[in-house]
């Protein structure tokens, strides 16, 4: 381990992880329960196997990740069949195994940046065909819907922002990317006639400017109109309590003791914290535990309340320098099944930071998704690190071809 190696990755995963215990050991530290207030023990535990395993991830030669990425890919999907075949029926995501759990899911992380990057980099396709994204798509979808029967919507589209992430890391033009994302577009828009009538219009457009084939630019015009017709009969069917849901998410507000109740409480906790936070182990939101989960999603509101803003700002610079390197290698490796996967595994770290921040502060829904490193959970510390370990090692043999 030595100038290749890559410390500053390694000591900002590693910072961010104590940093999480920490503020783990705060969040449970006035538990009336005993287990509760030695999860960050846990934690620790946790974060000494993810260190073990990014080591190991980094010894193991690249080239076997890429020979074996399908047959990681193949025995997730397996794994993922047989958790939802043991379930019964009932809710269930993880594999309980004595005093510890494993979350599959977040192992299919992995396993999926890898294969798909396998894909990538040894697909044989014309430039304008667009036949190869239907199949990077397909390879999402498969493990996407078997964490989506789990339930876990926020896991299931982690692989929809990889996806997105690793088209633009391809080269495809953005217009071109925008007209894949377009049913999804043409979904949010439909809630309005007004606003679904110009997104058409634009879509049009932007079909005749891209100058795509008469059968693709015929597929993405038909999707497109389908899901406009079908969104308002969908909507219309949902039970009440299921539009109550999404309208908290855009006002908290509406219902205030019931699904907004934890925005709320969590807006009130980083409100608190003002520019230096309150201190180590107090705050009133954490201290009276007005937050449900707040060890594990909402971490990020416990930083917010002790530490304030420089805190928030530390721990956010922190990921930052970890996005950073992460492209960085991306960018330098020559091997394309490098490159692919370290932009990957770089674009879920990055998702999920967005989205539980944007969570804890009310810009995001609520979607369980853990912020990586800081939050308690032993699968998504594990996934993680093994992510840091196989950067670690792209950074080392970027000069592979």
């Amino acid at each position: 381990m030595g100038k290749t190696f890559g410390w500053s990755l390694f000591a900002a995963a590693l910072i961010l992880s104590i940093i999480g215990i920490l503020l783990i050991y705060a969040a449970t530290y006035y538990s009336s329960s005993p287990e509760t207030q030695s999860l960050f023990l846990k934690q620790l535990i946790w974060l000494g196997i993810g260190l073990a395993v990014c080591i190991g991830v980094y010894f193991i030669p690249l080239k076997i990740h890429e020979a074996f990425s399908f047959v990681y890919y193949f025995v997730i999907i397996v794994v993922l069949l047989v958790l939802l075949a043991t379930s019964g029926g009932g809710a269930r995501r993880w594999f309980y195994l004595g005093e510890f759990n494993i979350q599959p899911s977040e192992l299919a992380k992995f396993a999926v940046v890898l294969a798909i990057s396998r894909y990538m980099a040894f697909r044989k396709m014309k430039p304008g065909d667009l036949l190869w994204v239907f199949v990077i798509l397909l390879l999402i979808s498969v493990p996407a819907a078997l964490i989506l029967f789990q339930p876990d919507l926020g896991s299931s589209l982690v692989f929809f922002a990889v996806f997105i992430a690793m088209l633009f890391w391809s080269g495809i033009p953005l217009a071109r990317i925008i007209l894949i994302l377009s049913p999804i577009i043409s979904l949010i828009c439909a809630f309005h006639w007004f606003s679904w009538a110009v997104f058409f219009f634009l879509l049009l457009v932007l079909v005749f400017v891209s100058r795509l084939r008469i059968p693709q630019g015929s597929f993405f015009i038909t999707v497109n109109l389908a899901v406009g017709m079908i969104t308002p009969i969908m909507w219309n069917k949902l039970h009440d309590y299921q539009k109550m849901r999404i309208m908290t998410f855009l006002d908290p507000g509406q219902d205030p003791r019931g699904a907004g109740y934890q925005i709320i409480q969590s807006k009130i906790a980083v409100g608190a914290g003002g520019l230096f936070g309150q201190g180590f182990l107090q705050g009133t939101q954490t201290k009276l535990n007005f937050l449900p989960e707040q060890h594990t999603d909402f971490i990020f509101s416990v930083l917010a309340e002790q530490f304030g803003f420089v805190g928030c700002l530390i721990v956010m610079l922190l990921f930052v320098w970890i996005l950073y390197r992460g492209l960085a290698i991306a960018l330098k490796a020559r091997n394309q099944f490098y490159s692919y996967a370290a932009c990957g595994l770089t674009a879920v770290l990055v998702f999920q930071v967005v989205i539980n921040i944007g969570m804890t502060v009310g810009l995001m829904p609520v979607t369980g998704l853990p912020l990586p490193f800081m939050s308690y959970g032993g699968s998504s510390m594990v996934f993680f690190w093994a992510a840091i370990g196989f950067l670690l090692a792209v950074n080392r043999d970027w000069q592979e071809y």
